[in-house]
């Protein structure tokens, strides 16, 4: 946060406007001397030349992959190219906290608890955040290619940590999450990870990747679970796997394998949402098992579709732009 005059920046008429929301782009008259300033960072500041700006409105300026939501608040968290972290508020849609990364990021997950934030990079490099104080906790690196994704284990035990390097790195938690310790990594994927979903026990995870695979983990041992009966009757605490029997319906005849970014399945069990490269998100009925099921489409977003989420009750659901550096929120009726 900043005050007025005490960072320099771009002056307009003896006004400051701080460095960190970039240069103006417009300027618009409000009331009186009210002014209202847009910036090339996605910002938007209200206030005058003689009391100083505040920041009405704060944005991505790059593109965004990653998106969660909080277990039990109205909160979620995104990141993107830009190397920002923001933690939102749905009620006032305005970041709680916002924090400057090194690397751009591509994924993040709560600890189930809400106390901890892990957020995965492009570099091989992952974070843990504190989400009340959003200090650092610990940072690690797993090989030199992107983390996908990151996600604790339901009963907060376990962290998975799908990289593009082919691997998952499994990591034991304590602590509440700010203490981790790798346990192994799970090899068997000829392509990189995109997608992972973990069993409501925490007793295994499954998988996909950029060559159509779908793969089982045991959790404790690091290896794969090649019996299909050990797994059919698994009941999965999320669904963003893009592929598997429960989502089979969301592809429509020709699709290219691509073409969905995303999905995440309400709390309650009951709907399936996609993010796709067209930028529309689809609301399906799940499990979403028939082909070419029937959806209600939404636009919105000017340009693909990067991820989806629901909030923790289900009252509404997020999606985040690509391109268009936005984030939508859709209200559950």
């Amino acid at each position: 946060m900043w005050s007025p005059g005490t960072l320099g920046g771009t002056s307009t008429s003896g006004g400051k406007v701080p460095e960190d929301f970039g240069p103006v782009r417009t300027v618009a008259e409000g009331r009186g001397d009210t002014l209202y300033v847009g910036t090339t960072r996605n910002s938007i500041l209200q206030g005058s030349v003689h009391t100083g700006f505040s920041l009405l409105i704060q944005g991505h300026v790059e593109e965004l992959w990653g998106l969660a939501a909080h277990p039990s608040r109205a909160q979620f968290v995104t990141c993107g190219q830009d190397k920002l972290v923001h933690l939102w508020s749905v009620e006032s849609h305005q970041p709680v906290w916002s924090r400057a990364i090194e690397d751009p990021a591509r994924s993040a997950g709560f600890h189930p608890s809400g106390s901890v934030l892990a957020v995965g990079t492009v570099t091989g490099r992952w974070l843990l955040l504190d989400t009340e104080t959003h200090d650092l906790v610990a940072i690690h690196t797993d090989g030199n290619e992107q983390i996908s994704v990151v996600s604790f284990s339901p009963d907060g035990a376990y962290l998975a940590v799908g990289s593009h390097d082919n691997l998952v790195y499994v990591y034991t938690v304590d602590q509440g999450g700010r203490k981790v310790s790798r346990l192994g990594k799970c090899s068997g994927h000829s392509s990189f990870i995109t997608h992972l979903d973990w069993a409501k026990d925490s007793s295994c995870f499954v998988t996909n990747s950029g060559d159509y695979e779908i793969l089982y983990w045991d959790p404790t041992t690091c290896k794969q679970i090649t019996s299909a009966d050990a797994v059919r009757n698994v009941d999965w605490a999320t669904a963003t796997c893009v592929l598997g029997f429960g989502v089979f319906g969301i592809w429509s005849e020709g699709a290219d394998g691509t073409d969905i970014n995303a999905v995440a399945r309400s709390h309650d069990g009951k709907l399936l949402a996609s993010a796709d490269d067209f930028g529309k998100v689809h609301l399906f009925s799940y499990p979403c098992c028939q082909p070419r099921a029937l959806s209600h489409k939404y636009g919105g977003h000017s340009s693909h579709v990067t991820n989806v989420a629901f909030l923790w009750d289900d009252s509404m659901a997020l999606s985040t732009g690509g391109k268009d550096t936005s984030i939508l929120q859709w209200r559950v009726v």
